[in-house]
């Protein structure tokens, strides 16, 4: 066992503290080694950082209690399939529990107590959650939170209350929908959702405005929401591995607008003119509900029928992105190609896309 000094290197804090190194000692009990430390109280209050990682704890010790002003624990790369409430008494800043045997069901029931108030890294990667576990939206203070290599299928709707979250890693799951409320994460950073099941993302992803690496790498993106091109901040973009759309309309089938898209049509683009008492009121409603089509040489509209197109879009002058656009007919993909010469990409581009 050693005691020695480092330097904490989980924040912008570089402070030297004392340590307890009991990692890489291929114990499955420590509690002896961590009992003879904290027998004296003015070494166990001293202490601030203890390293249990790469052994073989079944059990978290439950004499970490008495270490008072612990800030940094790790219990990484152990045989751990529950935390128990004792995790809740000290006043960690940082937890890191990454690799080891944790459930939906081996979190206590609230993460916040003591240690809730000040923490602000969580690592629970590698573990075996199905779930994005719902204590973790009470760490207020959390500013990291990896859960990648789990098995998630989802992730919280109430996210965006982690408002100091700067970094969110949830690559590796099963996750098939990133909810709206993830634009509202005002200071995020970074975020992690490579190797998933994502065919989309939302639209509020162009909110988060200090967002610096968006990693989707491995997933199922055809395109990417136009709002993106807004994200100016965005220094690395990874979108390798996804099937995202080459070949425009080729690979795609226009079903017949129905008579009513038709009639609604050319009420709209004639200019034809009417009121409430003119038409019944869901037709009335039907009207309001036409969407322009975005080829500039097209004064068209549409409502439910439309068709989809994928145009190449310079992005912060480093990447070529394919962003979903919705168009009124075939005729406006082909209008739209020949008056942008730079629509589709040459295979040197696509492959810039591809390895970005």
């Amino acid at each position: 066992m050693d005691v020695v000094y480092t330097s904490d290197s989980c924040d912008s804090d570089s402070r030297e503290q004392k340590t307890v190194d009991l990692g890489h000692s291929n114990k499955r009990h420590l509690d002896d080694d961590l009992l003879r430390v904290s027998k004296s109280k003015k070494l166990a209050e001293d202490i601030e950082t203890v390293l249990l990682n790469h052994n073989k704890l079944i059990r978290v010790p439950l004499s970490l209690a008495d270490f008072t002003n612990l800030k940094v624990l790790d219990l990484s790369n152990n045989r751990l399939e529950e935390l128990p409430d004792v995790i809740t008494q000290c006043q960690l800043t940082t937890l890191i529990v990454k690799n080891n045997l944790l459930t939906d069901k081996s979190l206590p029931k609230s993460l916040l107590a003591a240690a809730g108030s000040g923490l602000k890294e969580l690592n629970l990667s590698g573990n075996r959650f199905a779930h994005f576990p719902e204590q973790v939206i009470e760490l207020r203070s959390l500013k990291y939170l990896y859960l990648g290599g789990n098995q998630i299928t989802n992730v919280s709707k109430d996210i965006w209350k982690l408002q100091n979250l700067q970094l969110l890693s949830l690559g590796g799951n099963l996750i098939s929908e990133i909810p709206e409320t993830v634009g509202l994460l005002n200071h995020l950073h970074a975020l992690v959702l490579c190797d998933n099941l994502l065919e989309m993302l939302p639209a509020s992803i162009a909110r988060l405005v200090n967002l610096k690496s968006l990693l989707l790498h491995k997933n199922r993106l055809r395109h990417l929401p136009r709002e993106i091109i807004t994200l100016r901040n965005l220094t690395e973009l990874s979108l390798r591995d996804n099937p995202l759309v080459v070949r425009f309309v080729k690979d795609m089938t226009l079903n017949p607008p129905s008579l009513l898209e038709l009639a609604g049509r050319t009420v709209k683009t004639c200019a034809i003119r009417y009121g409430a008492e003119d038409l019944p009121r869901t037709l009335n409603e039907y009207l309001q509900t036409a969407n322009c089509c975005v080829n500039p040489n097209c004064k068209g509209v549409f409502f439910d029928n439309r068709v989809e197109h994928i145009k190449f879009v310079d992005f912060c002058g480093k990447y070529r992105i394919p962003l979903l656009q919705y168009l009124c007919s075939s005729k406006c993909v082909a209008d739209t190609s020949s008056s942008d010469p730079g629509s589709e990409p040459s295979s040197s581009m696509m492959r810039k896309v591809l390895l970005g």
